[in-house]
C-alpha cells in the first residue's frame, strides 16, 4: 500500500458541517483520495460503522481509509500517535504523528509521518509554536519516510509551501471540515497541490528544455528535437 499524498483530510464529526458524511463526500468530488478518520471518542461499533461508511464513499474513487489509533477497524492502515504503541503494529500501511526530530529518529517501520503543527490551528490553539515552513523543510530533510504536513493549512499558498518544503501532501482538518462547500474547497486545494508538483518546461538559450519541479520531483533534462 502506498503512503499518503496529496490532500489528506482528517475528520472531526463535531465541527464537520451538515455531517461528516457530507463533508468527506464533498471532499472526494473536490479531488480527495485519503482520509484520517479519527472520532476516538466514539464507542468502537460506532466507530466501525463510520469507517465502513466512509470507505464505501472512498470506494468509488479507488481512494483509502486511515484510521488514527492502532485498531485498522476492518482495514488495514492506521496512524499512530507519537506516544506509541512502539514497536509499531504490522499493517499493511502504518502512519505516525511526529512534532520534532526524536520523534522522527523513533520511527522504525512505518510507512510516513506526519509534521505539526506547521501553522497556528483552531483544532489545537496553543499547540506548537508552529514550525513555519523553513522548520518543516528542516524536519523533512532528516526523515526516512515521506511527510505530510499538519497544522493550520488553510490556503492554496500553504498548500505551495509546503509542498516547496518538501512535504509529500498536506492534512486538513478544519478548513474542510468547516467549509460552506466542501468540494469548493477540495478543489482550490488539491489544485494547488497539482500545480505545485507539475513539472514546468523551461527553454535554454542552448536549446535544451530543463524540467524544474518544486522539490518533489528530480529535475531532469532533454534534448529537443
Amino acid at each position: 500500500m502506498i503512503p499518503p499524498s496529496g490532500v489528506v483530510v482528517l475528520t472531526d464529526r463535531l465541527v464537520a458541517r451538515g455531517g461528516l458524511d457530507l463533508v468527506v463526500a464533498g471532499a472526494v468530488a473536490g479531488g480527495v483520495r485519503w482520509v484520517v478518520l479519527r472520532e476516538k471518542d466514539l464507542p468502537r461499533a460506532e466507530r466501525a460503522a463510520l469507517a465502513a461508511d466512509l470507505r464505501a464513499i472512498l470506494a468509488d474513487v479507488g481512494g483509502t481509509l486511515i484510521v488514527a489509533g492502532p485498531d485498522p477497524l476492518g482495514g488495514d492502515a492506521v496512524h499512530l500517535p507519537a506516544a506509541g504503541p512502539y514497536p509499531p503494529p504490522a499493517h499493511g500501511l502504518v502512519g505516525r504523528s511526529c512534532h520534532h526530530q526524536p520523534e522522527l529518529n523513533r520511527l522504525s517501520t512505518e510507512h510516513y509521518a506526519t509534521i505539526s503543527p506547521v501553522w497556528p490551528t483552531r483544532t489545537k490553539p496553543g499547540y506548537g509554536p508552529p514550525l513555519g515552513p523553513d522548520g518543516l523543510q528542516r524536519l523533512v530533510e532528516v526523515s526516512n519516510v515521506p511527510v505530510l504536513a499538519l497544522g493550520g493549512v488553510e490556503s492554496p499558498e500553504q498548500v505551495t509551501a509546503c509542498v516547496k518544503a518538501g512535504a509529500v501532501g498536506v492534512a486538513v482538518l478544519g478548513a474542510l471540515m468547516r467549509a460552506e462547500d466542501p468540494t469548493e474547497t477540495a478543489t482550490t486545494l488539491t489544485s494547488a497541490y497539482a500545480e505545485a508538483v507539475t513539472p514546468v518546461l523551461i527553454q535554454t538559450r542552448r536549446g535544451v528544455t530543463q524540467v524544474s519541479t518544486s522539490g518533489l520531483r528530480p529535475t531532469a533534462t532533454k534534448e529537443e528535437k
